[in-house]
Order: C-alpha cells, then structure tokens, then sequence
C-alpha cells in the first residue's frame, strides 16, 4: 500500500503531510520497508506493462 493515501488516526491529516509524530514515523516506517511503497499505483501499473511488452518481445525474437 502506497503511503500517500492514508490518514493519521492521530491528527486526522494525509500521512504523507507528517503533520504530527505519528505521522512522520509511519511515513519513515513505509518508506524502509520496499522501494516500491512508496510508488502509486499508476507507475507500478506502467512498470508491469512495460515488463510484460519486454517479455512479449524476447519470446518472439527467440520463437
């Protein structure tokens, strides 16, 4: 899950902002986890279709 679209329980503003604490630890804590949390779904959706087209592509070079 991408931290950019939560909400703090705590202060009720978007994670992202680190308007309190709790925020700017989740954000950190997001942040260490994957290089890929902090993408949007968009680019992650990009980054598949460009993997599948290379592939496309190598099995019908190969074929």
């Amino acid at each position: 899950m991408t931290y950019d679209r939560l909400v703090c329980a705590n202060c009720a503003s978007p994670v992202n902002e680190g308007r309190c604490p709790v925020c700017r630890a989740n954000r950190e804590r997001m942040q260490q986890e994957s290089f890929l949390a902090g993408l949007n779904p968009m680019t992650l959706i990009a980054l598949l279709t460009v993997l599948i087209a290379a592939v496309a592509l190598l099995a019908h070079q190969t074929a």
